[in-house]
């Protein structure tokens, strides 16, 4: 089969690959009819998660066909159309019982890797590196989808791919990172980032009751869908403040108080003008500090005292002056995490069936799997307006 695989740092190339089989009976195949390239991608793409292998398969937002099923998949049949979450859960550990499916303590073959690195293992994931098991992904013309029997959602309804795929992450990932807020009515919600997660995170808290969405980027047309189609009540373009801060900006839209409520929808790569992102780019790049933290520090500052930030954004590591002080004394409360991608699913598909969110509003480029490399290079170079991109298997 046709599968796109990394390469090396920003190359990653289609190529033949075996095709997958069933290794366990709580497996199925899927053959793919849509894949899309995430903005988690461009960390591997560009470097910033290790234990990426020459020749891994990429991808972790697919869905498709069930052509071949374990034994033990009694939930799924040859011929069914599935929505595969990109967290990988077994469904019945303790993480999984409690519906925190991206805490999953059974999924991961190779705990030991990522437990050196943040503590504890990490749930499996699609096309992730070593870290998540090393799983194949899904921008690929079939997958093996291990615990068949827990994640695939089913669907029925005559939906098309582009108003499901993002079921497998971004979707649920947005509406995660708002509930996460525990909004309440007149609240002010701050976004960081105007990318897919973050346009999904700005409809979420319009649905859940923000009386007004503020979206911060440094993309104008990113900034334009913002308001057009996510419901984005004012914008800030931090490449555009003549010398104040995005802090100062936010304070000044919020009569000084800040945003009652804060979303990083960026992480690990986050841009600054200035000495800040010199900082960060400079002890990032002599492997001094992983991450790049300038979002997440903005939005504890920015955010009011006694409210709430949530962090969706993937961050991968240590980061350097993290403002703890900020956070202890004035009561800020963080929440964060992978998504629980089957807890949200068949409520999110509710929400689309009902009209109450589409999905396709953040599609920009539909390609052949073919040009997956050319899919990469607009998306991390913002080329040609690029917002997200769906692969055609």
């Amino acid at each position: 089969m046709k599968a796109n695989c990394w390469m090396g740092t920003q190359h990653v190339e289609v190529r033949d690959v075996p095709d997958p089989q069933i290794l366990n009976q709580r497996d199925c195949i899927v053959k793919i009819t849509s894949t899309a390239i995430c903005g988690s991608d461009l960390h591997l793409y560009n470097g910033f998660m290790p234990t990426m292998e020459k020749g891994d398969i990429l991808g972790h937002e697919f869905m498709g066909e069930v052509v071949e099923v374990g034994r033990a998949v009694k939930n799924l049949r040859v011929g069914d159309r599935v929505v595969v979450p990109f967290t990988i859960s077994c469904g019945v550990c303790n993480a999984c019982r409690a519906e925190a499916y991206s805490c999953c303590e059974n999924s991961n073959p190779i705990p030991q890797v990522s437990e050196a690195l943040v503590g504890h293992p990490l749930c499996g994931f699609f096309g992730y590196s070593r870290l998540t098991g090393g799983f194949a992904g899904g921008q690929a013309q079939y997958a093996r989808v291990p615990y068949a029997d827990v994640g695939p959602l089913k669907i029925e309804n005559g939906f098309t791919d582009e108003q499901v795929l993002f079921l497998s992450d971004i979707l649920p990932t947005g509406y995660m990172a708002a509930e996460m807020c525990d909004i309440q009515p007149g609240d002010v919600v701050a976004v960081w980032g105007a990318g897919p997660v973050g346009l999904f995170a700005m409809a979420s808290a319009k649905l859940l009751g923000a009386e007004r969405v503020i979206a911060i980027d440094r993309f104008d047309y990113r900034l334009q869908r913002a308001t057009s189609r996510a419901g984005a009540t004012d914008v800030i373009n931090y490449e555009q403040l003549d010398g104040t801060t995005v802090v100062d900006a936010l304070k000044e839209l919020t009569g000084g108080r800040g945003p009652d409520k804060c979303i990083d929808a960026v992480g690990m790569e986050a841009h600054a003008p200035g000495l800040a992102y010199a900082y960060d780019r400079t002890k990032q790049a002599l492997k001094l500090e992983v991450d790049r933290p300038i979002a997440v520090r903005e939005a504890i500052l920015a955010c009011r005292s006694g409210g709430t930030v949530s962090i969706i954004g993937v961050y991968g590591g240590m980061v350097d002056k993290f403002p703890l002080g900020a956070l202890m004394n004035r009561a800020i409360t963080i929440k964060t995490g992978q998504t629980h991608v089957p807890r949200y699913m068949k409520p999110l598909l509710g929400r689309i069936e009902r009209g109450e969110i589409d999905p396709t509003m953040v599609i920009s480029h539909v390609l052949p799997l073919a040009d997956a490399p050319k899919g990469y290079d607009m998306f991390v170079n913002k080329k040609d307006g690029c917002e997200k991109v769906v692969l055609k298997a």
